[in-house]
């Protein structure tokens, strides 16, 4: 039985430095089943070495190969090319929003990368002994019979940030990601990262859009934790206010789940 093929026209979005944006047009043959990520590759091996994107892993853990696809926010090593066209179709390939183009499908990640750390979800954290020993970890509280959340890992894609409507329009709003950052990680009291959630930039300037969480594809619901988050800044923020307390470094502060 032969493999069915299909005739895709490739629009790929162009830029380089100071030029103006643009598209390039590339028809390729291909496995409908093939990922828009095969694709692109081929067109970088075969037809145009100067084209410019980013990928790593190929099974969706590093979230470096995030672009927008039809207009759509993608992961384009696991989206086939069967679920955003047809043949003879078109598939239309451009770089995120809300990130400064770098060139051609590649952006700059810093704007996310830069807040991850102020609300301390560090890039690389150092081994302690504990880490190194678990035995030498002291013993935790007996949690059975209690309930937990589904485990959600961020991969630091930035797909939310590019689907984020906000973002658009307020380039000084953290973002989706960053504020998931924060209510991953956890308010651990510190003043400072209080401070930059409840802010006009922080988590108030959220629309509740939910297209962050529509487009994540680690399933990490950055809109429910910032909604979340805004629940637990009033309640700190209501003992302040009423029983006197005060938000000191290092105080932990329970997180709701």
């Amino acid at each position: 039985m032969a493999q069915t093929r299909w005739t895709i026209t490739f629009q790929v979005s162009r830029k380089k430095e100071e030029s103006t944006a643009h598209f390039d047009i590339f028809k390729l043959d291909v496995d409908p089943d093939e990922y828009v990520l095969d694709a692109i590759e081929r067109i970088w091996a075969f037809h145009d070495r100067t084209l410019v994107f980013r990928h790593a892993c190929h099974h969706s853990t590093c979230g470096a190969c995030g672009m927008r696809v039809n207009g759509a926010e993608k992961l384009t090593c696991i989206t086939p090319i069967r679920d955003v066209t047809h043949d003879g179709g078109v598939v239309r390939v451009e770089p995120m929003r809300n990130f400064p183009v770098i060139s051609d499908l590649a952006v700059d990640m810093g704007v996310m990368y830069l807040p991850m750390e102020q609300v301390g979800q560090h890039a690389v954290n150092n081994d302690s002994l504990e880490a190194i020993q678990p035995e030498a970890r002291p013993a935790g509280p007996n949690l059975a019979g209690q309930e937990f959340p589904r485990l959600s890992d961020c991969i630091e894609c930035g797909l939310c940030i590019s689907a984020c409507p906000i973002s658009a329009s307020s380039p000084e709003y953290l973002g989706p990601a960053v504020l998931a950052g924060a209510h991953q990680h956890g308010i651990q009291g510190d003043a400072q990262i209080l401070q930059l959630l409840d802010c006009e930039d922080g988590i108030w300037r959220c629309h509740s859009a939910f297209e962050c969480t529509a487009v994540c594809p680690s399933f990490v619901d950055p809109g429910w934790r910032i909604m979340d988050l805004r629940k637990q800044v009033i309640g700190i923020r209501f003992k302040q206010l009423f029983g006197g307390q005060n938000v000191k470094q290092n105080d932990p502060v329970e997180v709701s789940k």
